[in-house]
């Protein structure tokens, strides 16, 4: 139940993670084996009312969750920069293929030119470049990591001496100790660290932040095909049993970023089902990053566009991101969803203003 403002609501609205969106109400969703079996809406005015209802292990449980909805998500300190997550972040998409879905080619073999587009990026309003050096469209062929390798160590080393924060895009094991060496700061894995069996150990020794991204098939690319039970809740826990494995293994919760992975062994409808209830992640206590640009499930509601003509649809699922408290929106038209992005918190500012006085 979000609100616009929390002027004149005092103990009957909460913030959202730490951000600038305001909510009334919490919904309390049961489920068995698998479905839906129970759902109500609890005020916010009214929640330790519910709690005192109920047996004290699940009103634990509720509780710990409400915390992590509610708590502000630590800033990161990605060498020169600082990722903030009290409002929306754009981090840009830069790929170094030759056949990523929208602009393989445009920078392959060309590290220099790869370099001065994300400088150019940064320049425009992101806070992060995305580098990847592989492909991860549906029917892509897997990389050699030394191939991979020598695609992004050019490019990172160029862009981490502009000081630009950067992030790399891979599964391997050995690509992340390269990128990280050459000056990446932030490890971006489709895979959620399940692809190379060294992942988790190099992060976590590494010390660095890490998105860990939801996909059915890990191990194999991502896009099988998968049946869900309820495809919101089936992310949720697998990426909840993600968190823990990485905390387990050494990596620090604070430094753990979630990507519910948005077309990878998702229909359209399980789709925007995501997009949707994006902001039940929240539960989790990580920054959310939402990654849609220029994706096939805009393509599918726009008549077959392809992917260089679904800049709108980008733009419209970007700040419904930003609506639902996603921290980190990741983009190919980075100027444009910046511009977007800062007309929704102009529009966000102005809901603070006192309505009667």
């Amino acid at each position: 139940m979000p609100v616009d403002s929390p002027v004149g609501l005092d103990g009957r609205v909460a913030r959202l993670a730490g951000g600038l969106n305001w909510f009334a109400g919490y919904e309390l969703t049961a489920i068995a084996a698998g479905k839906r079996v129970f759902e109500d809406i609890i005020a916010v005015e009214r929640f330790e009312e519910a709690l005192a209802a109920l047996p004290a292990e699940q009103a634990g449980a509720l509780e710990a969750i409400r915390a992590r909805i509610e708590s502000a998500r630590a800033p990161l300190q990605l060498g020169e920069r600082v990722l903030r997550f009290d409002q929306p972040q754009v981090a840009a998409i830069l790929n170094v293929t030759p056949d990523s879905f929208s602009d393989g080619g445009a920078f392959h073999d060309d590290p220099a030119g790869a370099a001065a587009a994300g400088v150019a990026m940064a320049a425009e309003g992101a806070a992060l470049i995305d580098l990847g050096g592989e492909s991860t469209r549906p029917g892509s062929e897997t990389v050699w990591e030394g191939d991979e390798i020598k695609r992004v160590v050019p490019v990172i080393e160029r862009l981490a001496a502009s000081g630009t924060a950067i992030s790399i895009d891979t599964r391997k094991a050995a690509v992340m100790e390269a990128a990280l060496a050459a000056g990446a700061h932030l490890v971006n894995d489709v895979a959620a660290l399940l692809y190379d069996d060294r992942a988790l150990e190099v992060v976590a020794k590494a010390g660095c932040p890490v998105v860990l991204m939801h996909s059915p098939d890990p191990k194999n690319g991502g896009h099988g095909e998968h049946r869900y039970g309820d495809v919101l809740f089936d992310v949720y826990d697998w990426l909840e049993a993600r968190i823990d494995a990485a905390v387990a293994g050494g990596i620090a919760r604070d430094r753990i970023i979630l990507d519910p992975g948005i077309g990878f062994g998702k229909s359209l409808q399980e789709n925007l089902q995501l997009v949707n209830g994006l902001a039940l992640l929240h539960g989790l206590g990580c920054p959310i990053m939402l990654g849609v640009s220029r994706k096939r499930m805009i393509g599918a509601l726009s008549v077959e566009a392809p992917a260089d003509r679904r800049l709108a649809g980008s733009v419209m699922l970007a700040v419904r991101g930003a609506e639902l408290g996603a921290q980190i929106l990741r983009v190919h038209d980075v100027a444009e969803t910046v511009q977007a992005i800062r007309v929704w918190r102009g529009l966000r500012d102005a809901a603070m203003m006192p309505r009667f006085g």
